[in-house]
């Protein structure tokens, strides 16, 4: 019995040949694909890339020509020829500046008194007395208001249009109780509080001993900070003289000599009044609390009732005037605030707003517009202030 054993056959497949490929050009199977090579530039190019390459790297070499100061807050490039002096004598200025506000902060305080609230001269005074500051972050702004802290949409549209300013608003009811409070009788009456109210602000708002008061009717040109750096020695006031306005022309001269030879007040001059003196101008006034006396809105009232001022219902008030007599410091003629049409403005220091404002009724029936008579307050008017504030 012969025995059989299973052996498996191998698949035709295991014995086929793997195709070649066709020697024939025209065959459809896959082909290998000759790219061209990129042109060759010419010596030329070459030659005026790799003299570039090497000019960019010689600058490295050469010395640096500015620099930063770290103690500018707006990293301002500075050139190196600028001497080590100056730029300390430049740190030494702002630290000077810090110690000599009298301020624990170190801030410069701005003061401002609108007895009819207009955002646009608030906005062209901020915006004048920012751009012209050499330390803008240190300028603190303050805005007494009718309605004060009430107002938040005008002190929200202020900080829209100036987001990265210090800036306070506070009402004038505090200010004006206390003039009401010094009152004794009806004769001593006082319709336009802004004439007094920078002088009693010290008293009421204790952090305020030291400031600046710009009325809101000017446009600043100079570095307001200077003005902290007067040295005010023993006296607590310092403005101007605006030699425009005599005393004689407010104040009769015969009623100021009958007074002063009759009263015996600490406030009045112990020698005879000089009749042609220049009235102080209080539109920029220097204003220090701690040596302010005591007794300065008692003689404003006092002054105010001696001379029947109450009935007049035009004209200035010579009763800040004669409070004032000999007891204020005389700041040199160009910080004498001038109108934008005077001869001589390019001198000064600040002009006064010669744009559109809002004027108080006397009679309390409501504010109206007074029109401008110049277009210089538009070159201090920041953008984008019609849509914000309103036109």
């Amino acid at each position: 019995m012969s025995s059989s054993s299973y052996l498996p056959s191998r698949s035709s497949t295991t014995h086929r040949r793997a195709p070649q490929p066709s020697p024939n050009p025209n065959s459809t199977g896959p082909q290998s694909l000759e790219l061209d090579q990129a042109p060759t530039p010419k010596p030329v190019f070459q030659f005026i890339a790799f003299g570039l390459i090497i000019f960019l790297g010689l600058l490295q070499f050469l010395p640096a020509t500015h620099f930063r100061d770290p103690s500018d807050p707006f990293r301002k490039w500075v050139p190196f020829n600028t001497s080590l002096s100056k730029l300390r004598s430049s740190s030494d200025a702002k630290a000077g500046l810090i110690n000599s506000n009298g301020q624990e902060d170190g801030m410069v305080h701005i003061v401002s008194w609108m007895e009819c609230l207009d955002l646009r001269l608030l906005a062209v005074l901020i915006n004048s007395t920012l751009s012209s500051s050499r330390y803008p972050d240190l300028l603190h702004f303050h805005f007494f208001v009718p309605k004060g802290n009430e107002d938040k949409v005008s002190f929200y549209k202020l900080k829209v249009l100036f987001p990265h300013s210090n800036l306070d608003i506070f009402g004038q009811e505090e200010v004006k109780e206390v003039i009401r409070t010094t009152i004794v009788g009806e004769k001593h009456s006082v319709q336009n509080f802004a004439e007094i109210a920078p002088f009693i602000i010290p008293s009421v708002h204790q952090l305020l001993s030291k400031f600046i008061y710009i009325s809101p009717i000017v446009i600043v040109k100079w570095r307001v900070e200077e003005l902290t750096g007067v040295d005010l020695s023993n006296y607590a006031i310092a403005a101007a003289e605006d030699c425009s306005k005599r005393l004689n022309t407010y104040v009769n001269p015969d009623v100021l000599d009958a007074i002063q030879r009759s009263a015996s007040k600490p406030w009045v001059s112990e020698t005879p009044y000089a009749k042609n003196c220049c009235m102080p101008d209080l539109n920029v006034v220097l204003i220090d609390g701690s040596k302010l006396e005591k007794d300065f809105l008692e003689a404003f009232l006092w002054w105010t009732q001696v001379l029947n001022w109450r009935e007049r219902s035009n004209g200035r008030n010579p009763a800040v005037a004669l409070a004032l007599y000999n007891r204020y410091l005389k700041l040199s003629n160009p910080w004498l605030v001038k109108d934008s049409t005077s001869f001589v403005f390019n001198e000064s220091l600040s002009i006064h707003y010669d744009g559109p404002k809002i004027v108080c009724s006397e009679f309390g029936d409501g504010d109206t517009l007074e029109p401008g008579h110049g277009n210089l307050w538009r070159q201090h008017l920041p953008p984008m202030s019609d849509q914000i504030i309103g036109s």
